[in-house]
């Protein structure tokens, strides 16, 4: 009775930490929340198992809590992509790993063997998913699609597969090769369901994944006959499936065009050398002393970043700049796009450890309206996201998606390395735009040098 009353407040408190993420500016307490119910939920677990085996579950927390702590204080700001695809690949496998354990001890029906079926199917699917995510985001493999002929075949072939597995694991409890079987070709399913999947998607894909993972955990919750960990999973999964339908609303494209289109399997030629652009217009490139006069006669200006500013880890410069142009006189907002970046919430996490201010910080549907009053956009490392191709070309795979307009600007900086394509393989428009000037670098570096250049302006 105490265990299940405690996965009760448990549960409230996931769901008030949840609503606290939606915002920027209570996110932080969000998570503290969070954490809280998840520790209520292990003590409750505790006390309902017993201490028969204290020494095993204290060994368990002390791992988990040491490479916890390893994790949040090592890791950079901008693998945050990476580690939460590895998060959401553990969890799975932790399911995974549950839910074949109690189909070995037998003995159970029904109740038991179908949902240690689904945790076993979703759970390792989930796994070698996750993997392939963070191998792409690491770039330890290509971030562009990987597709090869019958790919859709062999993917709903190793669907039906693992459904009729699953269906054997539950009409035979006592034979154990269904669910070797089942682990195998859930391991490989998730492998081919991710591989084919472009970089610019990963945010989608990181999302959905941690709703398998949800599902996964609520599934082995029911073969433990756990109610906390139902519920936990059963949020998981639910919130992450918004959280994929918000992501796929923001790039104007179904879940299934995400899994199965292949967008950035093809990349247009002619895009790498700078001063032509798409369509063969000009581009012009400018340096940082040219772009400094010019911020310094605006009144506002907005920054948009990118995943070009991720790789830099330019936001502490950028945060710099935007405290000098502050000091001018100078408005400074940052526009945010859902899916820039390589998670959800990419940026917010990044310009947050830069300090910078939650009230700057304005969702796409806010700020669009301002760019046309906007003296200057600062584009740093955002491709895709503010191609005007989405608008006007029916033939574009970028076409219908919402993006940051700002070529509505009086004028627009994009800082890049290169004139290389966005994930999606198509030139921007944006950079022959007449208004658009280019300033080729990296992005910590170029910021850094605009903002001694205005100091030197006085």
């Amino acid at each position: 009775m105490l265990a299940n009353v405690s996965y009760l407040v448990a549960a409230v408190l996931f769901i008030i930490g949840l609503k606290a993420l939606s915002a920027p500016k209570s996110a932080r307490y969000g998570n503290l929340i969070g954490a809280i119910g998840m520790l209520l939920t292990i003590v409750a677990t505790v006390h309902r198992i017993g201490l028969a085996r204290i020494d095993l579950i204290l060994i368990g927390l002390g791992v988990g809590t040491v490479v916890g702590l390893w994790l949040a204080i090592s890791v950079k700001m901008t693998a945050m992509p990476q580690m939460v695809a590895l998060l959401n690949g553990f969890g799975g496998a932790a399911s995974a790993l549950v839910g074949g354990l109690e189909f070995l001890k037998g003995g159970g029906g029904a109740e038991v063997t179908v949902p240690a079926a689904l945790s076993v199917l979703i759970g390792w699917l989930t796994f070698t998913g996750s993997v392939v995510a963070f191998a792409k985001l690491q770039e330890l493999i290509t971030g562009r699609p990987v597709l090869f002929a019958m790919q859709k075949t062999l993917n709903l072939l190793l669907g039906l597969g693992g459904l009729g597995l699953s269906a054997w694991m539950v009409a035979e409890p006592t034979n154990m090769l269904p669910m070797y079987l089942l682990s195998a070709v859930s391991c490989i399913l998730g492998v081919t369901l991710v591989i084919p999947i472009g970089g610019a998607d990963m945010p989608v894909v990181i999302s959905l994944l941690n709703s398998y993972s949800g599902c996964a955990a609520c599934a082995a919750g029911f073969a433990l006959h756990n109610n906390g960990l139902i519920i936990t999973g059963s949020l998981v999964g639910a919130s992450g499936v918004i959280l994929t339908q918000i992501m796929c609303k923001a790039m104007n494209r179904s879940l299934a065009n995400v899994l199965f289109g292949g967008v950035g399997a093809v990349q247009i030629a002619g895009a790498a050398a700078a001063g032509a652009g798409a369509g063969g217009g000009v581009v012009r490139s400018g340096s940082v002393e040219d772009a400094a006069m010019i911020f310094e006669t605006a009144k506002k200006v907005i920054v948009v970043p990118g995943y070009g500013m991720a790789v830099a880890q330019a936001q502490h410069a950028v945060r710099e700049l935007a405290d000098s142009l502050q000091k001018r006189g100078i408005e400074v907002k940052y526009a945010i796009h859902p899916v820039a970046g390589r998670m959800p919430g990419h940026m917010n996490v990044l310009l947050a450890e830069a300090n910078v201010p939650y009230d700057q910080l304005y969702e796409m549907d806010q700020i669009n309206p301002e760019f046309v009053e906007t003296d200057v956009a600062l584009v740093i490392g955002a491709n895709d996201i503010t191609n005007p191709a989405a608008r006007t070309k029916t033939d574009s795979p970028l076409y219908g998606m919402p993006i940051l307009e700002v070529d509505r600007s009086q004028a627009v900086f994009v800082l890049k390395r290169s004139m290389n394509p966005g994930f999606a393989g198509i030139d921007n428009e944006l950079y022959t735009n007449p208004k658009t000037m280019m300033i080729f670098g990296d992005a910590k570096d170029t910021v850094t040098k605009l903002t001694q250049a205005l100091k030197t302006l006085g």
